[in-house]
């Protein structure tokens, strides 16, 4: 009935109208009973009871009684009023007092509430006791048990709704909680989704593309003087070309690297040494060692292989070397992958700044790839001493990197 009070579910509007029919039936009763009875004051006693009727009828109907304690204060202070001219009047009033007990309780605090109950119940006992003529402990217990009921019943319902808020609170913060935790969830998904692509396109499409652009570069010098050496350099562009097409579509159709499909790593990696002494003026060798005790994981494959790719795509563009040793080794429970190249080397404590416009992503994307596998990625090198590349990945990598076996 007012801010204070407890918000209406279906549950209380069911239990606010039986209140309500509750002091209607029990107004209509002594209404009834005094014209039946030809009790004395029966005019005074129906209009009492409808005077009494129409007042509580005003109460839900007023919208400063919904917002006010002080208006429901006013409100059940004529409503108690007109109840004690018609207790007054008939005997049968003590009644009324019993649905009295939740108004109050209801739509006053607390201790004004009970002191309401009280204050009704010691009323009510006093009017049937002048109706009566005489006082026993009989007729106070009727009115007191009633208040003593109306108190355990509403203060009951109280704390069950304020436990119930509270769960309600907690289900709200559970759940916001839980949206926040997905929209995390999300959030990093994505980001190691655009890891994952970012080192994909480093070490396919943009080691091809600086393949191809080195080819024609190659046809280029060769056009005026050999054109039959441009043409080659040109073939083996376009096939360079066809195969970062076909990379392409892969990330597309989110499929596995088209290099492994029916194929092992070894073969795979025999066939990238092969492709880059064709189109490249340096001899790539591959060599086997040992034998593996179990497939290789799609995610030890693929990433065995763009490391590969991306230390001799180094090699080709930066090391001017004439040789590259690539050797894969299978180590009981671990499987290595080594490429040793003849090359100018280089210091690997002054490596340059990795830029989008000069590349310098290969050597730490291929840490990332090692390091997402539970594996080392050592390198040594020296100006005029070459470069040897050791990538360690153990065969029971950590279960986080599971999403990297399934792209």
């Amino acid at each position: 009935m007012n801010s204070a009070a407890p918000a209406l579910t279906p549950t209380t509007r069911a239990l606010a109208w039986c209140l309500h029919l509750l002091v209607i039936g029990l107004l209509s009763l002594a209404a009834v009973r005094a014209v039946t009875g030809e009790r004395p004051h029966a005019g005074w006693i129906i209009a009492a009871s409808v005077l009494c009727g129409l007042t509580y009828a005003a109460g839900p109907v007023l919208p400063g009684v919904r917002r006010s304690r002080r208006a429901a204060a006013l409100w059940l202070a004529a409503v108690g009023a007109c109840w004690t001219v018609l207790l007054a009047l008939s005997a049968d009033g003590v009644w009324v007092a019993f649905p009295l007990y939740f108004l109050q309780l209801h739509l006053l605090p607390r201790r004004a509430g009970v002191a309401a109950v009280v204050a009704t119940a010691v009323v009510a006992i006093a009017g049937f006791a002048v109706h009566q003529d005489s006082f026993s402990a009989a007729m106070a217990i009727g009115p007191a048990l009633g208040a003593a009921v109306a108190v355990a019943v509403v203060w009951g319902y109280q704390a069950l709704y304020r436990e119930s808020e509270h769960r309600r609170r907690l289900i709200e913060e559970l759940t916001a909680t839980r949206a926040d935790l997905a929209a995390a969830e999300h959030t990093a998904g994505v980001l190691a989704e655009r890891d994952r692509l970012a080192r994909e396109i480093h070490d396919t499409l943009a080691q091809g593309l600086s393949s191809i652009q080195l080819l024609l570069r190659a046809a280029e010098r060769a056009l005026p003087q050999a054109p039959q050496n441009a043409a080659r350099y040109v073939n083996q562009a376009r096939q360079a070309a066809a195969d970062n097409l076909a990379e392409a579509r892969r990330f597309v159709a989110a499929l596995t690297p088209p290099t492994l499909e029916g194929t092992t790593l070894a073969d795979a990696l025999e066939r990238l040494c092969t492709t880059t002494s064709a189109r490249h003026r340096i001899t790539a060798r591959f060599h086997l060692t040992g034998d593996p005790a179990a497939p290789l994981t799609t995610a030890h494959e693929v990433a065995l292989l763009r490391i590969a790719q991306s230390a001799l795509a180094n090699t080709v563009r930066h090391a001017g070397a004439t040789t590259a040793e690539v050797t894969l080794s299978y180590l009981g429970d671990h499987v290595a992958l080594d490429i040793v190249d003849d090359g100018h080397g280089f210091d690997p404590t002054l490596l340059p700044a990795s830029a989008p416009e000069t590349g310098g992503f290969g050597l730490a994307v291929m840490h990332a790839r090692t390091q997402a596998l539970g594996g080392t990625l050592t390198i040594e090198s020296a100006p005029g001493r070459g470069t040897a590349l050791a990538a360690r990945l153990p065969l029971t990598p950590p279960s986080a990197t599971e999403p990297e076996a399934h792209p």
